[in-house]
């Protein structure tokens, strides 16, 4: 059974190098990364012990690593690396990842484009 509670780390801004076209790879651009990982948190709420969840702050910093180092065409690939990232932590059961490309080369005006991938353990 999967747990209902869950974390949320949104709006992860990482510096980097993917797209399809030469220019992106060449210049960056910003990435913005959401995740909502899904684990149990009653052992870490009543030990009041870091060791018993995920330490945000050392998974942001796993995470924009992540997303940094080797260039890729598709943000679906970064996501999926980043689940993958995720998913090594042994408390979490299932995450949902979205990676955002609000400056992608689209030629007529837009917010954002993003991809949002869910993969659970054993399911990637």
């Amino acid at each position: 059974m999967t747990s209902a509670d869950s974390i949320e780390l949104t709006g992860l801004r990482v510096f980097a190098f993917h797209g399809v076209f030469d220019e992106e790879r060449e210049t960056g651009q910003e990435f913005v990364i959401d995740v909502r990982i899904s684990l149990d948190l009653a052992p870490a709420a009543s030990s009041d012990d870091v060791t018993q969840t995920i330490h945000y702050g050392e998974l942001a910093e796993a995470i924009a690593a992540a997303v940094q180092r080797d260039p890729v065409d598709l943000i679906e690939t970064v996501a999926q690396r980043v689940a993958d990232l995720v998913l090594a932590f042994p408390p979490v059961t299932l995450v949902s990842v979205t990676v955002h490309k609000p400056h992608a080369p689209i030629t007529v005006p837009f917010d954002d484009v993003s991809v949002t991938l869910t993969r659970g353990r054993g399911h990637s």
